[in-house]
Order: structure tokens, then C-alpha cells, then sequence
């Protein structure tokens, strides 16, 4: 059977531990500063703000925190160290990874039905409903009533307003 620890021996347990975490205190590093030249984050903070990133899919490549973002980040502040232009390092990762990656895709022949596919589908739909509305009116036919139905519906009404009169 265990018996309860009384206050001397939970003190000892607790100062044991404590000696125990203080190696692990030395395995701890200074983190690593993410931009050693100022000038060079920012201006790969101005490209990413406009490419996306292909693992997440609804971040920019600044916002998202996948592995694959902070690899294309390294990867523009290395071209950037090396002195490329901005369209050259954004034309670098179109080359890589297709037009996907850019957050404004350009007019191209492969990228038309994203520019104008939602306008055509909201052109379609509206004609189909216009077409649907004019068949619908002309299948409808009024309907008259025979002299002996409006005699019957007439006394119908007559009966309620003297129910609701009494």
C-alpha cells in the first residue's frame, strides 16, 4: 500500500524534479532572426502578399505557415539576395508551379473559363429561367367556371358570412 506523502517528503519530490528540468534548460536556443536584412523581408513580404500558397489554397504565401510556404519564402529572399527582379522571381515560380500560384492569374487561353466562367454560368442560368417562366405561363389556362359552379360557390360564401354574423 502507498502511503501519503506528508509535507517535508512533497517539498523533496518537488525540488528533485526541479533539479531534474535543469539540463533541459541548456538544449533551449535563441531563435533565429527571420530576416537578417530588413530591406530584403520586406520586399519578400510584398511579393508573397500576392502569390498563393498550393498546400493551403485560401492563404497567401505571407500568411500561411506550411512548409511549403516557408520554403518558397527562403526561396525569394535567396533570389532576391542574388539580385533578381520581382517579375523574374514571380516568373520563376510560374515556371515551377503554374499560373495557380498567382492570386491574379493572367487572360490566357487556359485561364479563360476563370475569368468569364462564373459571368457565362450567371448568363445561363438567368435565359434558362426566363425560358422556363415563358413555358410555365403559356401551360397555364384560366379556368371559368360554369354558371351552376358559380351559383355553388356563391352560396358557399353567403353561408360563411351568416355563421360568422350569428
Amino acid at each position: 500500500m502507498i502511503r501519503p506523502l506528508n509535507g517535508v517528503t512533497k517539498v523533496a519530490v518537488l525540488v528533485f524534479l526541479l533539479f531534474l528540468l535543469i539540463p533541459m534548460t541548456g538544449w533551449s536556443k535563441e531563435a533565429v532572426p527571420v530576416a537578417e536584412d530588413p530591406e530584403v523581408e520586406k520586399r519578400m513580404l510584398i511579393l508573397t502578399e500576392n502569390l498563393r500558397c498550393l498546400v493551403c489554397q485560401n492563404e497567401t504565401i505571407a500568411d500561411s505557415r506550411a512548409d511549403f510556404s516557408n520554403d518558397i519564402r527562403r526561396e525569394i529572399r535567396e533570389q532576391i539576395k542574388a539580385n533578381k527582379t520581382d517579375p523574374e522571381i514571380i516568373q520563376f515560380l510560374v515556371d515551377r508551379y503554374g499560373d495557380f500560384v498567382l492570386y491574379n492569374p493572367p487572360m490566357k487561353a487556359t485561364t479563360i473559363l476563370l475569368w468569364f466562367g462564373p459571368a457565362a454560368l450567371l448568363l445561363f442560368g438567368l435565359i434558362s429561367l426566363i425560358m422556363y417562366l415563358r413555358r410555365r405561363r403559356v401551360q397555364i389556362e384560366e379556368v371559368s367556371l360554369s354558371q351552376a359552379e358559380l351559383e355553388k360557390a356563391e352560396a358557399l360564401l353567403n353561408e360563411d358570412k351568416k355563421g360568422k354574423n350569428v
